[in-house]
């Protein structure tokens, strides 16, 4: 049996700060629908469906993309701080001048051709992952006047089936948008909000190629990574 994560962890369906919840979150109650054999065993998550590049966001084109290159880990834990191992974990980001290689992304910050702003890896035993990518900027959206988001990489982890599959988002430290940022600020509890923010890591810089930021999510418990209940673009 587990225990329900504290109130104020994880953000409420209708959060009227951020518009568009409004509109997406469910306004009746829902309908059960009984667990089958396809959604408890496929499709298939495992090694298998790898390359060599999915980690690595800076290597999938002939040449590098443009920002700062960074490195970022962690560990995927269960609230007793037990490693969740060879999970799924999947993220997507803008690029490095905020821009999203996405058709309905059209604000006035360059594409940038080297870059496809996604990834993929599975955690070792001891529930680690590893990601090299760029740190993506801010960009504006359409949620309030003058409205932006921080810089943030979505992550989504998953267990051994598309049913078992948890959506949340990294942010940086000390980023100014936080305040006025209704996404961050729908998680009612600052310590849980807290939890989201990554940490720099000095002892995994590597010299002259990419600074690091250590992001550990734990799936539930007192100490569990605010979730979204569904995914969204922004």
């Amino acid at each position: 049996m587990y225990l329900r994560d504290e109130p104020g962890t994880h953000p409420p369906l209708d959060s009227p700060g951020y518009k568009s919840t409004a509109l997406r979150h469910p306004s009746q109650r829902p309908v059960l629908l009984p667990q089958k054999l396809t959604e408890i065993t496929g499709p298939l998550l495992g090694e298998g469906r790898l390359s060599p590049n999915d980690n690595d966001l800076t290597a999938q084109h002939a040449g590098e993309p443009q920002g700062q290159r960074i490195i970022v880990h962690g560990r995927l834990l269960e609230g007793d701080g037990k490693p969740v191992a060879n999970s799924l974990v999947e993220i997507w980001q803008a690029n490095a001048g905020g821009r999203y290689n996405h058709v309905r992304d059209r604000w006035p910050s360059p594409v940038d051709p080297n870059f496809d702003g996604v990834g993929r890896t599975l955690t070792d035993a001891e529930g680690r992952y590893t990601f090299t990518t760029i740190k993506p900027g801010a960009y504006p959206w359409q949620n309030h006047d003058n409205a932006w988001r921080p810089a943030h990489i979505h992550f989504s982890v998953f267990g051994r089936s598309f049913t078992q599959r948890l959506v949340t988002q990294m942010y940086f430290p000390d980023d100014p948008l936080f305040g006025q940022d209704p996404i961050f600020n729908s998680v009612p509890d600052p310590a849980a909000r807290a939890r989201m923010i990554s940490s720099f890591d000095m002892s995994r810089t590597v010299p002259n190629w990419a600074l690091a930021y250590s992001f550990d999510i734990v799936v539930r418990g007192r100490d569990a990574t605010p979730f979204e209940e569904e995914v969204d673009d922004e």
